[in-house]
């Protein structure tokens, strides 16, 4: 989406550009607002920021909300149980309405990646657990720790990145933009 609007905005500038290229170069002037659109910052709407930060506390509370819930491969709900991305996927919708794609490898391709000094919690965090890159998926949760259905007989838990057989099969992470 980001690429779509970059592309979009210097479209447009090259066009305003080459339209008005005998003109004199804009100068822009500070005007004040009129009175009626001035607002006190306790008036403001909440910032980009706070959203943020709430989206990420909805999302984390939904995940954890889950723990203990059956693995079942294919699953995508609390009532048949999940897989990870069913989880993944589940987790995201109902906190934040957001339809991430259906498998691991998938979400994968659909977040931004990160670099593993910039998890945040909420980031997602991959490994290779089935000798394929990116087969499975869980939710950072800080300090080390992330939320995942696990496999066949498992429960939704939380583990350490650190343990050695995640350290071993780390992926990569990745950041749902919303």
């Amino acid at each position: 989406m980001r690429k779509i609007l970059s592309v979009l905005l210097i479209a447009c500038a090259g066009f305003f550009v080459s339209a008005h290229a005998d003109e004199a170069p804009y100068a822009p002037q500070l005007v004040e607002p009129p009175l009626q659109l001035r607002m006190s910052l306790d008036e403001l709407p909440p910032s980009m920021m706070s959203r943020a930060v709430d989206g990420v506390q909805q999302t984390l509370d939904q995940a954890l909300e889950l723990l203990g819930i059956r693995y079942q491969r294919g699953g995508n709900s609390p009532e048949t149980g999940f897989d990870c991305s069913g989880y993944v996927r589940h987790v995201f919708g109902a906190s934040l309405g957001l339809s991430l794609p259906r498998s691991a490898h998938a979400i994968s391709q659909a977040a931004e990646r990160i670099d593993k000094q910039e998890l945040q919690p909420g980031d997602l965090v991959f490994f290779n657990t089935m000798r394929r890159a990116f087969s499975h998926v869980g939710i950072y949760l800080g300090d080390g720790q992330f939320v995942h259905a696990p496999r066949a007989g498992g429960r939704v838990r939380i583990e350490n990145m650190g343990d050695r057989y995640w350290k071993r099969r780390f992926d990569g992470a990745r950041r749902v933009l919303f």
